[in-house]
C-alpha cells in the first residue's frame, strides 16, 4: 500500500457504527496517516471542532440523534473550510447530488473499496492544500512585506520580481511537497532551496548534493547508502544522503542529468517514502523535504522524453524560475557594492572607491554566467587592484560588451529584425547608422567609451562618426 505524501494530515471520523470506526482507522493508519479521531456519538463533533481542528472528515450520513445531513449543513456553515467526504449505504444519485451541493467534497457508497477511500482523501487534502496557499500568497501580496526576512539576507536583490519569489516561498515553505527550482547557471538556486529550508522550521539538516555525473550506482550509493558487501569494496556498512536529511531537507542540483533508472528511483521515494539500500531488501523511511534543481529546459525535456512525466509532474508540486541577471539589472550595483565588501574583507583589504561608468558598463552586459559570473568579475578587479579605486579597464580587460550577447540572445535579436516591419522605402544605412550610435550613447548614459564597446568599433572610429553627424547637422540648420 503506498503511503500517504504527509503525515502531519488529521482525520476524524464520525459513524454510529464501531466496527465501521475501526475499519477505517485501520485502513487510515496503515496508509500513513497516524492522526485519527473517532467520534461514536454524532452529537459530540460540534464540542471537538470547538477544541481542535482537521484536515479532513469522513461523515456517515444514516446515525441516530443527529443526521449525517444535518450535520453537513452546520459543518458548510460554520466549518466550510474542512472537506468532507460523506460515507454512506444509500446507493442513489439524488442523495449525492443533494450531498455535493451542500458542501461534501466526495460521496462514497459503503463497503468503500480501500483504494477508493485513500483516494478521496489524497484528493481533499490536495485541495484544501492549494486553498490554504493562495490564501496565503493573496495576504501575503496585499500586505507586502516579508515575515521571513532573515531567510532570505544571502539573496541580495532589489527587484520586485524576487520579492514576488520571496512571498511565493513563505507560502510553500512549510509544506512537505517536493520544489522545482529551475533558472540559468549561476542565479542561486541553491540559495532559494536554503532559505526554503530555514522558512520550514525543519529540525533536520540541509543536505546539498549535485547529481551531474553519477551513474545510477553511484546515484543510489550517495543517497541511499549500501550494506557490507554490496559490492567490491563495500567493506562496510555505509548511511546515504537520504538518511543524513531525515527531519530536515535534501537539495538535489542538476537534476535534468538523471539517468532513467535513477529518475524512477527518485519518483518511487517521493510516492512511498521509502527506499532501499544498495545490497539490502529491507527499506527505510523517509520524511526528508526533497527539493530538486536545474537550469535545462526540463518541459522540452519531457516532451522530448529525456525526462519521466511521472516524475517532473510529483517534483512540480512548487515550481520556482529565477530571473537571470540581464533581467534584474536594478540589482547590479547593489551587488557590485556587496562583493566588492566582501573581496576585500577575504583579501585583507580597504573596499576600493569606482567611477560611475562601472555600474553604466556592467549594465550593458549579458552576464551570461549571471550573478556567479559578476562575483568572479569583481573579486578578480578587487585582486588586480594597486590602489584606494578601481577604474573602468579593471572590468574592461575581463569583459567585452559588444560580444556578450549569447546564442539566446542573439536568436531574440534576429527574432526581432524578422518581425520588425519596415516601411515601404527602406531607411538607408547612414539614418541606421545614426539611430544605432543614438541608442548606444543613450545605454551608455552619455559616455562615448561605453557606447563604443557597446557598437564594437573604438572610441576614435565612434568620435569619427559623431563629427560627421554634428558637421551634417550643423550644414542643415545654416542652410534654412
Amino acid at each position: 500500500m503506498t503511503k500517504m505524501d504527509n503525515f502531519k494530515y488529521s482525520v476524524a471520523i464520525v459513524d454510529d457504527e464501531k466496527e465501521s470506526l475501526y475499519t477505517y482507522s485501520l485502513i487510515l493508519k496503515q496508509s500513513g496517516i497516524n492522526d485519527v479521531f473517532l467520534i461514536q456519538d454524532p452529537r459530540e463533533l460540534p464540542l471537538v471542532l470547538k477544541e481542535r481542528a482537521f484536515s479532513v472528515l469522513l461523515l456517515d450520513l444514516s446515525m441516530p440523534h443527529i443526521s449525517g445531513f444535518e450535520l453537513l449543513k452546520y459543518l458548510s456553515m460554520e466549518y466550510p473550510e474542512i472537506p468532507v467526504i460523506v460515507l454512506t449505504a444509500i446507493k442513489e444519485i439524488e442523495t449525492a447530488v443533494e450531498c455535493i451541493k451542500m458542501g461534501a467534497s466526495d460521496y462514497l457508497v459503503k463497503p468503500v473499496e480501500r483504494n477508493k477511500l485513500i483516494s478521496s482523501i489524497k484528493k481533499a487534502f490536495e485541495m484544501n492544500r492549494l486553498k490554504e496557499e493562495i490564501l496565503g500568497l493573496k495576504q501575503r501580496l496585499i500586505e507586502d512585506k516579508l515575515e521571513y526576512k532573515e531567510a532570505f539576507s544571502e539573496i541580495i536583490t532589489v527587484n520586485q520580481k524576487m520579492r514576488g519569489i520571496f512571498k511565493y516561498l513563505e507560502v510553500i515553505s512549510k509544506t512537505d511537497q517536493p520544489v522545482l527550482i529551475t533558472g540559468e547557471t549561476g542565479t542561486g538556486k541553491e540559495l532559494i532551496a536554503r532559505a526554503i529550508h530555514k522558512i520550514s522550521g525543519k529540525k533536520g539538516d540541509f543536505i546539498a548534493v549535485n547529481v551531474a555525473g553519477l551513474d545510477d550506482t553511484m546515484f543510489s550509493d550517495t543517497l541511499f547508502g549500501h550494506k557490507k558487501g554490496a559490492y567490491t569494496g563495500a567493506i562496510s556498512n555505509r548511511e546515504g544522503l537520504m538518511s543524513k536529511a531525515n527531519g530536515g531537507t535534501l537539495f538535489l542540483d542538476e537534476i535534468g542529468d538523471l539517468s532513467e533508472a535513477s529518475q524512477l528511483k527518485l519518483l518511487r521515494v517521493l510516492q512511498e517514502k521509502v527506499y532501499y539500500p544498495l545490497g539490502s531488501d529491507i527499506p527505510k523511511s523517509t520524511d526528508a523535504r526533497i527539493i530538486v534543481a536545474t537550469n535545462q529546459d526540463i518541459h522540452e525535456m519531457v516532451s522530448k522524453g529525456k525526462f519521466r512525466k511521472d516524475l517532473f509532474y510529483r517534483l512540480k508540486a512548487h515550481h520556482v524560475h529565477l530571473p537571470p541577471l540581464r533581467e534584474r539589472k536594478e540589482d547590479i550595483p547593489v551587488l557590485l557594492e556587496y562583493f566588492i565588501e566582501e573581496a576585500s574583507i577575504s583579501l585583507g583589504k580597504k573596499p576600493p572607491k569606482y567611477p560611475k561608468e562601472v555600474i553604466t558598463y556592467l549594465m550593458n552586459y549579458s552576464f551570461p554566467g549571471n550573478i556567479r559570473e559578476l562575483k568572479m568579475i569583481v573579486y578578480d578587479a578587487v585582486a588586480r587592484c594597486k590602489s584606494h579605486f578601481l577604474s573602468l579597464d579593471a572590468f574592461k580587460d575581463t569583459i567585452d560588451i559588444s560580444n556578450s550577447i549569447d546564442k539566446e540572445l542573439k536568436s531574440e535579436v534576429v527574432k526581432f529584425y524578422l518581425q520588425m516591419r519596415f516601411p515601404e522605402k527602406l531607411p538607408t544605412l547612414k539614418e541606421m547608422e545614426e539611430l544605432l550610435i543614438e541608442e548606444a550613447l543613450r545605454r551608455a548614459q552619455g559616455n562615448q567609451g561605453i557606447a563604443a564597446s557597446i557598437l564594437g568599433i573604438t572610441r576614435q572610429a565612434l568620435n569619427k562618426r559623431l563629427h560627421k553627424l554634428h558637421k551634417k547637422t550643423s550644414e542643415k540648420i545654416f542652410s534654412k
